[in-house]
């Protein structure tokens, strides 16, 4: 019986992985012609809380952006930061050139949270597509162009982009960049299957009104985290059609993996908190597979120790695993110019299974601290 639950799961999980596999390869590499002259007014958001070391930086790289700077516009929305995180924000407005306004989110509730926080964004934005992304990212100079040509070319009123990790020197480090791969393209892939399942707030766009039409965050307040997901979720089921994947190596946002291992549990238990949430049929399905497999494969180490699985079995069980992870992930890194980290697979089969369970365990809680606060998701 075990042996058979086993094979299933594979099977499941192949056919999940192979169809993303697809999906991912007929995904079309953006192209601007040369001659194009963007005409949309766009909206840059960044909720931050306690970015001090890094906003300045993306604030720098906004500046060299290559679209328009009469047609958009960046609004920093600080959630109560501690580490004077507003106070670099509002000292370099008079010194940019960048139309950059400071929204203290103390000066207009007392909630906080980053869903509250990019409400009051949307709240005083003025343009017509958002753009969104976090105070610790980097991006390139062409990346709002990349969204603006989306945007007027597909009609896409939600367009999410590919995140990848930088700076990555530590074995840590380096296993992330491998496993976030993963992540983007799982992600990149079911938007092309027009069954989105995940996107990273880190990159994405999506228009005022779109947000107002699905009623924003509503259904789902009481979750701290998923916000961009929920919201996909809800766009879908008008919009179908109208949801694109940002497809190009000059429109990844880059950020830094996690430093420490518990400060990585910790980010991958407030993602996990959010699935038992999902109203998808098809995404609880997919996460629910996923989940199977990797239990499956660390009860068949036990089994094998008692002799209830052949050890030949428990071997091309994980060997088909790696397999069907290394086609996909060739493809995904390959796009991301990182091909190099696929090394790193290795090592990552060691942990990957038994952090899966363990944060996915943790998250059914739904209980997490982060950036200094403890978080405790609610219905």
């Amino acid at each position: 019986m075990f042996t058979l639950l086993l094979l299933l799961s594979l099977v499941a999980y192949t056919w999940i992985i192979l169809r993303c596999l697809y999906a991912w390869k007929r995904l079309p590499i953006l192209a601007i012609p040369a001659g194009f002259i963007p005409a949309t007014r766009l909206t840059v958001i960044i909720p931050v809380r306690n970015e001090a070391q890094q906003v300045l930086t993306l604030l720098g790289d906004l500046e060299k952006q290559s679209y328009p700077a009469a047609l958009f516009e960046v609004l920093v929305v600080d959630d109560h930061s501690e580490d004077g995180t507003d106070r670099l924000v509002q000292d370099l407005i008079p010194e940019t050139r960048l139309p950059l306004q400071l929204i203290r989110l103390a000066d207009h509730t007392n909630a906080t949270g980053k869903k509250v926080a990019i409400k009051q964004g949307i709240a005083q934005a003025s343009g017509e597509l958002l753009v969104f992304t976090d105070g610790d990212c980097r991006v390139q100079p062409d990346w709002l162009l990349h969204f603006a040509y989306t945007y007027e070319t597909r009609q896409a009123v939600f367009i999410s982009g590919p995140v990848s990790f930088h700076n990555t020197h530590t074995l840590l480090e380096r296993m992330q960049l491998v496993e976030f791969a993963s992540l983007i393209g799982v992600g990149g892939a079911s938007i092309g299957l027009r069954q989105p399942n995940m996107c990273n707030g880190a990159n994405l766009a999506y228009t005022r009104q779109v947000f107002e039409e699905v009623d924003g965050f509503a259904g789902n307040e009481g979750i701290a985290s998923g916000d961009d997901e929920f919201l996909l979720h809800k766009v879908n089921e008008l919009y179908p059609e109208r949801i694109a994947f940002l497809k190009h190596p000059a429109a990844i946002v880059y950020t830094e993996a996690r430093k420490t291992i518990s400060s990585f549990i910790a980010q991958r238990v407030r993602w996990a908190s959010k699935w038992r949430s999902y109203q998808s049929l098809s995404v609880k399905l997919v996460a629910l597979s996923v989940f199977a497999v990797n239990l499956l494969l660390f009860l068949a180490i036990p089994a094998v120790l008692l002799g209830w699985l052949p050890g030949w079995t428990f071997l091309a069980a994980y060997a088909a695993k790696f397999l069907i992870d290394f086609l996909f992930l060739n493809r995904v890194l390959t796009f991301m110019q990182q091909r190099r980290e696929l090394i790193f697979m290795l090592p990552l089969q060691l942990v990957y299974i038994p952090y899966v369970l363990y944060t996915a365990i943790m998250g059914l809680s739904g209980r997490y601290t982060w950036k200094g606060r403890t978080i405790r998701n609610h219905d």
